[in-house]
């Protein structure tokens, strides 16, 4: 029931030069990967891609079926420039096209923001040998054979089998009364106490603005350190059995993340466009983790409950925003108090606004342990700390250096909703 996907080792990540890259990495990859990459670029139907690092520049394009990897950027319908130390990045999985555009490591310069994100799956067709997702390459099926109910909810007292199969095949659970009211409403107090404590300058809450410019808490980072009600619900066995789930040694020492989702939020990271937890990198490493959320006071389609899409952590797709060729249907798991929902890190899932109510959500993620022979990086806490807290407003930067994709995402969101 394995669902690791890992093929890379921290320990074998190192600086790349700009050359290396050009000449060695991606010379090799085109002749390893090259047809891949090239059946990829025409599904997206997307543009040849030019990159300027450092002096230098060359354009990622197809020749017929053939990919090509050409010097100058006289023929890219996009061209992007970067440094060597974000290219080296890129090619090794770090960073992804949207993770550099959320550290400002990359600037667009010729065609358009869209072009960049959606290279981001030729990108690993090129450089892993994952297909980019084609219409009807996932099927999702019980264990029968049959069509898998993608409407089904379990318990505690399901078979562990089932549970397994469904989370693997669908990438995502929801898990029906795992938790009393009673048990949710001292979370609740200590995530408003929480909450009313933060500072905009704490590096341990993220902030959002509402119609009127108000900022406000919507995120308390570590909320596990805050609250003894949490502590106690982490360890409990109703919700480590999870870590056993599918036999991949999931670390079971958790911390947590408390997010309150007010009404009118319009700035800041509170209600998130569709997205995958690796987004921004790192997939090769990390996935997939098990990202738990802990319904506090429910969620429904009127207080904003999470978005899935089933399948889409077997597809390889950009990882922000919905591909207008994906053909997996996005569903929304509605829940009540002390439902647990659980997605791999590698699916696309999202915040929906809420529109009558506010609601309030822990989430907390198994880790998988390093595979054998590598050593998970262990950074300073207060630089894993720092790093974390400054994704706070990262949303409306992208907007304002990326062709307004907060706009987008919020005319993205009108679609979907009609």
């Amino acid at each position: 029931m394995s669902i690791d996907q890992r093929t890379r080792r921290h320990g074998e990540v190192r600086n790349l030069s700009r050359d290396e890259v050009f000449d060695g990495i991606l010379a090799e990859a085109a002749a390893r990967n090259g047809d891949l990459a090239a059946r990829g670029m025409r599904h997206k139907n997307i543009a040849p891609l030019g990159m300027k690092v450092e002096g230098r520049s060359v354009t990622l394009r197809t020749d017929g079926a053939r990919f090509v990897l050409e010097d100058g950027v006289a023929g890219a319908g996009a061209v992007v420039e970067l440094e060597s130390a974000a290219l080296s990045d890129l090619v090794q999985d770090r960073k992804t096209t949207m993770g550099l555009a959320m550290n400002s490591g990359v600037r667009v310069v010729q065609g358009e923001f869209d072009t960049w994100i959606g290279w981001e799956p030729v990108f690993r067709a090129l450089l892993d040998g994952r297909p980019v997702h084609e219409t009807g390459a996932i099927v999702l099926r019980a264990r029968d054979g049959e069509p898998l109910d993608l409407a089904r909810c379990f318990t505690l007292e399901d078979d562990r089998d089932e549970v397994a199969h469904f989370l693997r095949e669908a990438g995502f659970l929801h898990l029906r009364s795992v938790f009393s009211e009673d048990e949710m409403a001292a979370v609740a107090e200590d995530l408003e106490a929480a909450i009313a404590a933060a500072t905009p300058d704490d590096g341990a809450s993220w902030w959002a603005g509402d119609s009127h410019g108000v900022q406000q808490a919507v995120r308390v980072l570590w909320f596990h350190e805050k609250s003894a009600a949490l502590r106690a619900l982490l360890e409990d066995e109703r919700l480590q059995w999870l870590s056993r789930l599918t036999g991949d040694g999931h670390d079971p020492k958790l911390g947590a993340e408390g997010l309150v989702k007010p009404l009118d939020i319009q700035t800041g990271l509170s209600d998130l466009p569709w997205h995958k937890d690796c987004g921004q990198g790192m997939h090769s490493y990390l996935c997939n983790g098990m990202t738990v959320g802990i319904s506090v006071t429910g969620a429904d389609r009127e207080s904003g409950a999470l978005g899935v899409v089933p399948g889409s952590h077997r597809a390889n797709v950009q990882t922000a925003g919905l591909d207008a060729s994906l053909d997996l249907t996005p569903r929304k798991l509605e829940t009540k108090i002390g439902d647990l929902t659980v997605h791999c890190s590698d699916t696309l899932h999202r915040a929906y606004r809420p529109t009558k109510r506010p609601r309030k959500v822990v989430y907390t993620a198994f880790r998988l342990p390093a595979l054998p022979g590598d050593v998970l990086p262990k950074p300073p806490q207060e630089e894993e700390r720092a790093a974390r807290a400054r994704l706070t407003n990262v949303r409306d930067r992208i907007g304002a250096s990326g062709g307004n994709a907060d706009q987008r995402h919020r005319d993205e969101e009108t679609r979907r909703n009609a």
